[in-house]
């Protein structure tokens, strides 16, 4: 209320301190062009005063042209404050700190060549929206917002919707995991997951030890708080754990983060018993493990293998991280930690700090679409659709590109390395011809991966796979004959 610092003096008319009191706050930028005034009948009431002298005062006021009368609307402010001059000026490029800096430096989105119109495009492995059950998923947001669209329009909880971290648990359980002791945070997807644990677990210069190559957004978050990332070589079934063995005893590692199935970017399934001897390789130094659950529900060429945390049976050493993100909605952002109690109990405060809680609404339509059943439905049927693509895609690549191997079991992407040729060279030629990909060198820590490329195929036809496949091996093969000479 404009009024509430007014005080009536004896000396004046009333209508004549009503006028210099919008003048002066407008002066002083109280009041802007277009404000809207309170009604004469309110400041009357306000400041306990016969309505006439408000009345006087607005009408002298529109003579002067400063307000002006909207009839059905109300009466507003029709001038600009000339005198405040609003220059303040910030040099904002010199108060970013290095956590900014390193966010925007590490931002793929900002730093790599974009697609653009008419462009076939390799560079996603979102999930094919054009896939989803739209219809049960409506199902479900009517049938949950009819029962508690009222409270779940309201604050919810920092750790999460109660029904899907039951439903989870059970989800977990039947992973092989045990869930005696453990809980569950429910997340803004992997990335707020992650980023939660390492602020919660680590300080600056700390030792993580991951996979190379691995998930570049890990990558983003873990240089963001300073760690010190060691990064461990990769067979073709995983992580090599003699250099895993050799880096934990001569680190003093704060904790291991993998990715043990359909790792990206390479699409590796760590199997059975490789998972065994990493687990022993940690239990030994005493490290605890931040497993990725990164698109398990994808797998094309094998079996299910269980997760890490199944290995961990009575202890509490491992973390998993989960989200559905690649394969479902995920513009709904929901993932989730799995842990000790006590840890989530620490990281419920620190996500509580952060943003309150993640959507309610989001949580409790996504536990009645999974309760539901669709989500087994859902999942039998892009299993195929995803398995003819990837096979397709495959067949292109060995076809079309020439290269030393290619990397991937399951997922919605191949990664591939090429023969003495650099990833940004093809990319860089490839982009004037309308194709554009993920260089494998933003998987790496460290100045290697520059002969690497990922495919991503998941939104793309198989017309524009052929074709832009196609396209990258003539790159490939016209870059190759150019070294030669």
């Amino acid at each position: 209320m404009i009024f509430s610092s007014f005080k009536i003096n004896e000396e004046e008319k009333i209508h004549v301190q009503i006028e210099q009191h919008i003048k002066d706050s407008i002066e002083k930028g109280l009041l802007q062009k277009g404000s809207k005034l309170p009604s004469t009948r309110e400041v009357s009431k306000v400041l306990s005063i016969s309505r006439n002298s408000v009345i006087s005062a607005y009408e002298g006021l529109e003579s002067e042209g400063i307000i002006e009368s909207v009839k059905g609307k109300g009466t507003f402010i029709a001038v600009e404050n000339k005198s405040s001059k609003g220059d303040l000026y910030i040099d904002w490029e010199n108060m970013i700190s290095d956590y900014g800096n390193i966010c925007e430096k590490l931002d793929v989105v900002k730093n790599e060549l974009p697609w653009k119109k008419g462009m076939i495009s390799f560079k996603s492995i979102a999930p094919d929206e054009s896939l989803f059950d739209l219809e049960e998923f409506k199902r479900a947001f009517l049938n949950v917002f009819s029962i508690e669209g009222d409270k779940l329009l309201n604050y919810g909880y920092a750790k999460g919707y109660k029904p899907l971290i039951d439903y989870l648990k059970e989800y977990m359980r039947k992973k092989g995991v045990n869930v005696e002791g453990k809980d569950i945070l429910i997340t803004n997807g992997f990335t707020e997951g992650f980023d939660i644990l390492l602020s919660t677990l680590t300080n600056q210069k700390d030792i993580i030890i991951c996979e190379e190559p691995t998930h570049n957004t890990a990558i983003k978050i873990m240089k963001s708080h300073g760690l010190n990332i060691k990064s461990v070589k990769m067979d073709a079934d995983g992580i090599n754990t003699k250099l895993l063995d050799k880096t934990l005893r001569e680190e003093p590692a704060k904790l291991v983060y993998l990715i043990p199935s359909y790792h990206n970017p390479t699409g590796i399934v760590m199997k059975g018993e490789k998972r065994k001897e990493v687990y022993e390789i940690c239990e030994k130094y005493k490290v605890p493990i931040l497993e990725d659950g990164f698109n398990e529900e994808l797998l094309y060429s094998s079996s299910h293998v269980a997760p890490l945390a199944s290995l961990c049976a009575k202890g509490n050493g491992i973390v998993y991280i989960g989200s559905f993100s690649k394969i479902l909605f995920p513009g709904l952002r929901i993932g989730w930690v799995f842990g000790d109690e006590k840890l989530i109990s620490k990281l419920e405060s620190v996500k509580r700090a952060r943003n309150i809680h993640s959507s309610f609404l989001d949580q409790a339509v996504f536990h009645k679409y999974m309760e539901s059943g669709a989500f087994k439905r859902y999942m039998k049927k892009i299993r195929k659709h995803y398995k003819d693509k990837y096979n397709f895609t495959l067949i292109q690549v060995k076809k079309y590109i020439p290269h030393e191997y290619i990397l991937g079991e399951g997922g919605l992407h191949i990664f591939i390395k090429l023969k003495g040729v650099k990833g940004r060279d093809v990319l860089e030629e490839c982009y004037k011809r309308g194709v554009v990909f993920m260089p494998g060198d933003i998987f790496y820590s460290n100045d290697y991966g520059s002969e690497r490329i990922r495919l991503g195929f998941s939104r793309v036809s198989e017309e524009d796979i052929e074709k832009g496949i196609k396209i990258i091996g003539d790159v490939v093969s016209e870059i190759t004959d150019k070294n030669k000479e």
